[in-house]
């Protein structure tokens, strides 16, 4: 990506790492940094190295949100041809094979907080403000907000911090299960990068399958979901990488997978 980007994309061994990299800015979320992201993902989706994605952000906030300037020119026209990618590209997190870390710092507000609910893992520093103010400025969230904050908080805390717009701390976050991790300010990429590594040294498909067979049991029957793990289990018992696993196991060295 160019020096004048938005946002960032390095790859470490078998880590892809997405950067926020306005923070004179905020970071702040409008169509450059919404294109960007689609080019990046389709970047991550065409290289089969990458095992682990970690989203993080320059400076002391993650993202303050949506470019209200920006916001100011949306009407009703714009939403009905741009939503539904909108919001594919919000889903496209939970639609990658490999998992999505996100580590916040400072401000997540609105847009950002709809991104890190499509996330897979989120950290989040001791200082992180958490805020989904949507409603304050007229409409409701429209990338997932709803949807995905309700799966993860349950609906009485998802309808207060949308309706309510009530802001919240890190530790907060972690109680009520908006965050999984947190950490002080200057632990947090160092743990994000951690969890991305200890992830990328895992046998593929396991992780694929893993990923794959948690979404589906959030969203379907349990006879559902036990009928994918059959269908996992039967992909890959006996492959490669799990005799591999196995025999390195007792050999007492690290193993070598090829994703085969």
């Amino acid at each position: 990506m160019g020096t004048n980007d938005a946002v960032k994309f390095i790859k470490e061994d078998a880590i892809g790492i997405i950067t926020f990299d306005k923070p004179e800015s905020y970071n702040l979320v409008g169509p450059n940094v919404l294109y960007e992201l689609e080019a990046i993902q389709q970047e991550i989706e065409k290289d089969k190295s990458l095992r682990a994605i970690v989203i993080n952000a320059e400076g002391d906030h993650f993202s303050a949100g949506v470019d209200l300037s920006f916001l100011r020119t949306v009407d009703s026209n714009f939403i009905m041809e741009n939503l539904t990618w909108l919001q594919g590209l919000y889903s496209k997190w939970q639609e990658l094979p490999m998992p999505v870390i996100a580590a916040i710092q400072g401000l997540c507000y609105g847009s950002a907080t709809e991104l890190i609910l499509g996330c897979d893992i989120r950290i989040a520093s001791k200082d992180a403000r958490i805020s989904i103010p949507e409603v304050r400025f007229g409409l409701s969230p429209d990338m997932g907000g709803t949807v995905r904050l309700t799966q993860l908080v349950g609906m009485g805390q998802a309808k207060r911090l949308i309706i309510g717009c009530e802001e919240i701390g890190a530790e907060e976050a972690f109680a009520i299960g908006l965050v999984e991790i947190v950490v002080e300010k200057e632990e947090l990429q160092e743990r994000a990068l951690k969890l991305a590594k200890r992830i990328s040294y895992m046998p593929p498909a396991a992780v694929r399958f893993a990923k794959k067979g948690i979404n589906l049991a959030n969203e379907s029957s349990v006879s559902a979901g036990l009928l994918f793990e059959q269908a996992q289990s039967t992909y890959c018992c006996g492959t490669e990488d799990q005799n591999e696993a196995i025999d390195a196991f007792f050999e007492k060295r690290h193993p070598v997978f090829k994703d085969k």
